[in-house]
């Protein structure tokens, strides 16, 4: 394949675009430019500033395009950078619906403009990726055309994360990989575990990564007198979460809304079972008492006895896991689908210089 420059518009820091990224280096040949919006949403002042700093950011991503000319745009999220992506004057254009329909918060004031940001996205984009089934219902519902959408995980990588799990079998060893956000509930988590700890069950917890509800998670730990059962990581690499996951024989995830989650993959690579929300998003790769558990968003209580319940059925948990790790070998192997994802670029650009010669 002849290199390919490819400018990617996203939060290059984040994990999942890290993944996107290096895998089209390592498997597609392209070299990649990042573009961002560098003010953080933290704060309603720091909302605004970063409205501002969006309507003048086009003018700054096509002057990066006259100055290294990418032969593809590609952007995460069908709103905000996907809209700047179709506005950028490059083609091909491919953008990536990150959540189940990326129109979020629901509730927002600014929900009809980002409706009509998406839409104009959907309709200039060459290639719409769907991470997995999910996505595809509010795209349907949207009409977009479905001939344009490419429905396949990034995938993870399946040597790194093994399956050589090495947790206490005699002891529940959970592990929670998701940021510290609200939309994660980690607070639910929490209690759930108080519950065991009142009754008596020994267990330690795993608590990966940074967010804002960290100082707010500690002491919530604290309270619920399960502080020196709680392990708060903070920020790791991402090189030392696979040992981490092998070390736990149960991962915990109670997002109140979800797309496609590679840390769900990860821990079913691992044979860590899943106890997760019962939300469209996870529903879409586990099926309760099948593979995994599902329990209603925000019931800490279920989320207790369902604890309890995965671990004294030791030999389903078992047959679980050995099924999860056969479904992610199969369908979730970073190098099989970044290649196919990679091909597809190629593709899609090499039609567009065949139809545009002296663009």
């Amino acid at each position: 394949m002849k290199k390919r420059k490819i400018l990617f518009l996203g939060e290059s820091y984040r994990a999942d675009a890290i993944t996107w990224m290096n895998g089209l280096k390592e498997f597609g040949n392209f070299d990649i430019i990042t573009w961002e919006l560098k003010t953080p949403s933290d704060c309603l002042k720091n909302r605004i500033m970063r409205v501002f700093e969006f309507e003048l950011a086009i003018f700054k991503i096509r002057k990066l395009i006259q100055l290294q000319k990418p032969d593809m745009v590609i952007a995460e999220r069908t709103t905000s950078y996907g809209f700047l992506a179709a506005l950028s004057g490059v083609k091909p254009v491919a953008i990536a619906q990150q959540g189940r329909t990326d129109l979020w918060p629901e509730k927002s004031i600014t929900l009809p403009l980002k409706k009509i940001i998406q839409h104009y996205a959907f309709k200039k984009a060459d290639l719409i990726h769907a991470w997995g089934p999910v996505m595809t219902v509010s795209m349907k519902e949207n009409k977009v055309d479905m001939n344009k959408v490419l429905v396949l995980s990034k995938g993870i990588d399946l040597v790194k994360f093994g399956n050589q799990n090495t947790a206490n079998p005699t002891k529940i060893s959970a592990i929670v990989t998701r940021s510290l956000s609200p939309e994660y509930r980690h607070d639910i988590i929490l209690k759930a575990f108080a519950i065991l700890n009142q009754n008596g069950i020994d267990f330690d917890l795993t608590i990966v990564g940074d967010g804002s509800q960290l100082a707010k998670l500690k002491n919530l730990a604290k309270n619920l007198g399960v502080a020196n059962k709680v392990n708060f990581t903070g920020r790791i690499l991402n090189t030392a979460l696979p040992k981490l996951l092998q070390e736990a024989n149960i991962y915990i995830a109670m997002p109140i809304t979800e797309g496609v989650s590679a840390s769900l993959f990860e821990a079913m690579a691992t044979n860590c079972y899943p106890i997760v929300s019962d939300i469209p998003g996870n529903q879409s790769w586990i099926t309760h008492l099948k593979n995994g558990q599902l329990v209603p968003v925000d019931d800490f209580e279920k989320l207790a006895a369902e604890i309890i319940w995965s671990f004294e059925n030791k030999e389903y948990r078992a047959e679980a896991v050995s099924k999860n790790r056969v479904f992610v070998t199969k369908n979730m192997d970073y190098a099989t689908n970044m290649k196919l994802i990679a091909s597809k670029y190629h593709d899609l650009i090499n039609k567009s210089k065949a139809e545009h010669p002296l663009v």
